[in-house]
């Protein structure tokens, strides 16, 4: 009975939770697409009907993660409203959060290679997801005087490198990188650096 649930339009995203569970257990890289079809229960032959390949199923995970993505990066961008700080602050706490809560998805969209330049929908999806980042980086460097403002995508490309950096070292069970500090402490600890050294946060903060 399961199986015939799959001709009623279940078959593609059974696929994409397929792949998302081989990518936690073996990596992007270490499953095929066989492994993906005995996973989600139908023949080799069946998954031809959805993706050319590996690399198109993985590309659907990434896409259907980024969507996700932006979802949470905007309800964390609104709690922070209408402080400009609080809502910079808050989206960057998201990428650690989103890391944690899907890590297929995590993996899919910044670990297999899969460029978001493959359909105009993945692009579509990361552009938002970015966009929100910006967004806030925008609001918050409007408090800078303006010859001494970062233009607003190299503020938000750093605080993204230092939330992709404490995710990769410490959030996600690295071998060998351990820190007595929990992630969250050392995100917020490096984004306030950061910010005072643009003068957003008072010294004695």
């Amino acid at each position: 009975m399961g199986k015939q649930g799959y001709h009623h339009g279940n078959l593609r995203q059974a696929l994409v939770v397929a792949c998302l569970h081989l990518i936690e257990e073996k990596g992007p890289t270490g499953f095929t697409l066989s492994e993906a079809a005995r996973e989600a229960g139908v023949t080799p032959a069946a998954v031809y009907r959805h993706f050319e390949g590996r690399e198109d199923l993985i590309a659907e995970a990434a896409l259907q993660g980024y969507e996700i993505f932006g979802d949470l990066m905007e309800h964390a961008y609104g709690t922070g409203q209408p402080s400009a700080l609080a809502s910079f602050e808050a989206t960057g706490r998201a990428y650690l959060a989103f890391a944690r809560r899907h890590p297929g998805h995590y993996v899919a969209m910044f670990e297999s290679g899969i460029s978001v330049q493959r359909t105009p929908a993945l692009n579509l999806a990361a552009s938002r997801a970015m966009g929100v980042l910006e967004k806030a980086a925008h609001a918050l460097s409007q408090h800078i005087p303006a010859d001494k403002r970062p233009p607003p995508q190299m503020f938000a490309a750093h605080i993204w490198a230092l939330s992709h950096g404490v995710v990769e070292l410490f959030a996600r069970g690295t071998p060998g990188a351990r820190s007595p500090f929990p992630p969250e402490d050392l995100l917020e600890s490096a984004i306030g650096i950061y910010l005072r050294g643009l003068g957003l946060i008072a010294p004695d903060k």
